[in-house]
Parts: structure tokens; C-alpha cells; sequence
């Protein structure tokens, strides 16, 4: 066997695993200190740095010629994910919702300012929406996005946003730092976040937290609702059931962690 031809291929899957793994202890890096932290020459790593953005694993802010990680690396963990017990367990309660009120029910996490689905159940409705899972939305579009914000403290949810004004993606989009602070106030007292109308146009959602062993905030479970379909019985219903599925995540997640 030769090895010496063997090399050059072990050597760059080095150089790439050690690229994730500096980038899961740093967000966001140039090309000089990725160079500078592997002891790699520039030229070396600005090839594999252009390999891995063609195939989505890392991203380029162009303004600030800074790299991150990119959907690809979120996409396969969402997927990994998947066959975790937590999502096992949530295919069970949400199908119960869905069983009750035939509306659908999602599950998401955090990546840094979005959040990401990873699991879903849809609803039986001819009027519903397209599947979610593997997509991203900012946090503060969303309720579930919004609930896992609330566990933050405040420096950490302003340091998310360094500008006052926010990204909107419908008239009904929380636009400003001190309107979504606002909204965090609440959602701390009563533990429970809405979205009406805020990241889809006529989609109203729920949601509720979903604890670790440590009592963080680690995920956040939703129900989505058409505004056609809306009224008061079923979202006293909605919310009900969210929480008391949440809840049930919280437990198992707990119990698994201990």
C-alpha cells in the first residue's frame, strides 16, 4: 500500500474537521484567523473555505469578509436530530393535538438569531401550510422564536441586536428592540408567546418552552393556526395544549439529562 498517496486526501479531511470544529467555538472568523488559529497557510484554507461554501456548510458575509457556518451543517444536524428521543417523543404528543384540534404543531431550536424547525405534525385541513421542517426564521418573527429569546437574559437578546430597528417580514412583524423587549416582559410572566400574523400573513401560532435538566430554555414547541379558522374556543384550546405538550417534552428532556 502506499501511503504517501494516501496522505494528501487524510490530511485535508483533517483541515476541514478542524475548520467545524474552530467554528463551533467561534461564530464568525476571516480568512487570517482561521490561517492564523490551524497554523495553515492562507492559501490552503481559502481552497477549502471555497469548497465548503459551494456545498453550504459555510457561509461569507461579504461586508465584513467574515465565515460561519452555513444551512448544510444545520440541515444535517436537524435531520440527526430527528431520530433523537425528544423528537420521538414529540411526533407522539403533537399527533394527539393534531388527533384533538387538527391544526399543526412544530417543534424548533436555536441558530443564533433563528431559530430552526426540526420536527413537525401536520394537520389533516385542506387549507394548511407547506412543510416547515429544516427552514429557518428570525426569532423575533416567531413565537417560538420569541419564547426561546425570553430565556435570555436582556444584554444577551440586545447583543443579538446591535441595531434598534429589526427586520420585518409582515406588517405585523415586531420592528423595534424596545417593542420586542416588551414583548419578552410578558412572555416571562405568563410563559406562554403568540405570533399573529408576525413571520406568515394570516398564521396565528402559540408556543411554549421546553426545559434541559438545568431549566434553560433549550427548544420550543408551537401550534399554527390560519386566521380563517380562528376563534376563541380553539385558541383557549390551542394554548392549553401547547403548554401541557411542552410541558411533557420538558419532563422527558429532564429525565433523560439526569
Amino acid at each position: 500500500m502506499n501511503l504517501e498517496k494516501k496522505n494528501p486526501t487524510v490530511k485535508s479531511a483533517d483541515r476541514v474537521l478542524d475548520i467545524f470544529e474552530l467554528f463551533a467555538e467561534v461564530m464568525e472568523l476571516n480568512l487570517n484567523e482561521i490561517s492564523r488559529r490551524l497554523d495553515l497557510p492562507t492559501s490552503s484554507v481559502f481552497k477549502i473555505l471555497q469548497n465548503l461554501i459551494s456545498r453550504g456548510y459555510l457561509e461569507k458575509d461579504e461586508s465584513r469578509k467574515t465565515f460561519r457556518l452555513g444551512y448544510k451543517v444545520f440541515e444535517i444536524g436537524a435531520k440527526y436530530v430527528q431520530n433523537t428521543n425528544l423528537t420521538t417523543e414529540f411526533g407522539q404528543i403533537a399527533q394527539h393535538i393534531v388527533n384533538e384540534i387538527n391544526e399543526a404543531v412544530y417543534l424548533s431550536i436555536r441558530n443564533d438569531n433563528k431559530i430552526l424547525y426540526i420536527a413537525e405534525k401536520q394537520s389533516t385541513q385542506l387549507v394548511r401550510l407547506v412543510s416547515h421542517l429544516g427552514m429557518q426564521l428570525p426569532l423575533h418573527s416567531t413565537a417560538m422564536g420569541k419564547m426561546i429569546l425570553s430565556g435570555l437574559n436582556d444584554k444577551e437578546i440586545a447583543d443579538l441586536y446591535p441595531e434598534s430597528q429589526l427586520g420585518v417580514l409582515t406588517e405585523q412583524t415586531i420592528d423595534s428592540l424596545e417593542n420586542l423587549m416588551a414583548h419578552i416582559k410578558e412572555i416571562r410572566q405568563e410563559n406562554i408567546a403568540y405570533s399573529r400574523g408576525e413571520a406568515i400573513q394570516g398564521i396565528q401560532c402559540a408556543a411554549a418552552p421546553i426545559y434541559n435538566s438545568e431549566k434553560k430554555i433549550v427548544a420550543a414547541m408551537s401550534i399554527s393556526i390560519p386566521s380563517t379558522r380562528w376563534n376563541e374556543q380553539i385558541w383557549s384550546r390551542m394554548k392549553e395544549l401547547v403548554i401541557e405538550g411542552a410541558y411533557k417534552l420538558s419532563l422527558i428532556n429532564y429525565y433523560q439529562q439526569s
